[in-house]
């Protein structure tokens, strides 16, 4: 053989081990897995989901819900030796899941020896449907630990969820790790039971009942039906505080069947999910007391609660009320407005349009003044005349009284005369302009 052929010889079996080693590279790197981009290790057994494989679709968020605070009585032991159920309700479906867990309020390292989702086999009950229970992984690990005031995103799992439909996430801490990070006034029943029962489908051992959401803090879900996710950031008013418990009756689930219900009609609108950020007692410009503050302030965690949420497309805020009535003294409404318009110039940075809600009427409540009733006027009426958000919910308007705009028309009100009732959560809803959602952020000159 010449020194020529040699060489040709030579160059062709390099560029085969080449071929074949980018065929190799593509055929791993088609497997999206893992949410932190490793493929988890197959998985044996019913109970074992498979990891997500590449597909079509996006990440969108099917719920969330924001940390508030540390969860009293478990400050020393956490919930060590106890299988914690949450239960949350889907704004859209999807074919594979990824949950976050959080550790926001803890003092000291959160340890998950298992972790499972499924889809709840009814409404009020802990218990799932079997063939869809399957255990989750972080980076291909049944293990995680979750530093103090951190969180964690776990890998993704084949799953077919629907929307409007309740899933169970369940996790499993054998080792002290107080406090916990919760939120509460969920308005939905979750469970616990004592030992490791995690993957268990019976439901039966989790006597334990809880109106408070434990860790968990959002649920994406890889979706055909949704183009990304509007988020609502607001106070006991879009948390619900007042709807019926396990009805999913807040404005916010209400806008979501609502925008579904547009879709399948064929209606021009985007296919957005929603997923609710609101927090009872919440204000723009105050927190509570501790580190991290528990409620912080509006401005300080919009980061946190809107920016960091899944594909985020539109973010309507309903803030202000708290900081008129739970202010000592008389509120400032341009610090309020500030605050507000603070929250604008973020979102718009990232691209977000931004639809805010006018300050709905309080007159009967105990916090009720004329002097609190001006301000919230004051704030309305910039508002409405668009010089702080990019669209407007009118949502005073939609839930006066229209003999005395200053309380909620009767049948709107939950009889504490500052939150809706069932009905007049849907009248938020209604009220809301769904072609608001279409357009991006104003561009900036």
């Amino acid at each position: 053989m010449t020194r020529r052929n040699g060489y040709a010889l030579l160059a062709a079996m390099v560029a085969l081990i080449v071929t074949l080693s980018a065929a190799i590279y593509i055929g791993f790197a088609s497997d999206e897995g893992s949410a932190t981009g490793k493929s988890a290790p197959a998985q044996e057994g019913a109970a074992r989901g498979p990891a997500a494989p590449a597909s079509t679709g996006i990440w969108v968020g099917a719920w969330s819900a924001s940390p508030v605070g540390a969860e009293p009585g478990t400050e020393v032991a956490g919930l060590a030796g106890n299988s914690v159920r949450n239960v949350v309700h889907t704004s859209v479906g999807g074919k594979s899941a990824r949950i976050t867990l959080s550790n926001l309020y803890g003092q000291s390292a959160l340890t998950i020896t298992h972790a499972s989702i499924a889809v709840s086999a009814g409404t009020g009950t802990a218990a799932a449907v079997a063939d869809t229970m399957r255990r989750l992984t972080f980076g291909g690990n049944p293990t995680v630990v979750i530093p103090p005031g951190q969180q964690v995103l776990s890998d993704a799992v084949r799953l077919a969820i629907a929307a409007d439909s309740d899933v169970l996430v369940t996790t499993y801490s054998p080792t002290p790790s107080g406090p916990v990070t919760f939120h509460p006034h969920a308005r939905q029943t979750s469970y616990v039971a004592q030992g490791d029962l995690t993957e268990d489908t019976t439901g039966v051992a989790y006597t334990g009942r809880v109106e408070a959401w434990r860790y968990l803090t959002a649920l994406d879900v890889l979706s055909n039906e949704s183009d990304g996710t509007v988020v609502v950031f607001g106070d006991s008013l879009t948390d619900g505080i007042t709807s019926t418990e396990n009805a999913n009756r807040r404005w916010t689930d209400a806008l979501s069947r609502r925008l579904r219900t547009a879709i399948a009609a064929g209606e021009n609108v985007p296919r957005y999910s929603v997923v609710n950020q609101g927090i009872s007692g919440n204000q723009i410009l105050a927190s509570g007391s501790g580190r991290p503050a528990d409620n912080q302030a509006g401005i300080g965690r919009f980061n946190r609660d809107v920016l960091s949420r899944t594909n985020v497309k539109v973010v309507v805020i309903d803030l202000g009320v708290n900081d008129i009535l739970r202010n000592p003294n008389l509120a400032d409404p341009d610090r309020i407005l500030d605050g507000l318009r603070t929250l604008v110039r973020q979102a718009h940075a990232r691209g977000l349009k931004v639809i805010g809600a006018t300050l709905m009427p309080f007159q009967g409540h105990r916090g009720y003044t004329d002097a609190r009733e001006g301000v919230r006027q004051q704030i309305n009426a910039e508002i409405r005349a668009g010089r702080v958000f990019d669209a407007v919910a009118d949502f005073d308007k939609a839930v006066r009284d229209p003999y005395n705009p200053r309380k909620f028309r009767p049948d709107y009100d939950s009889g504490d005369h500052l939150h809706p009732s069932d009905k007049g959560y849907e009248r938020m809803a209604e009220a809301f302009n769904l072609q608001d959602l279409k357009g991006a952020a104003p561009a900036e000159l």
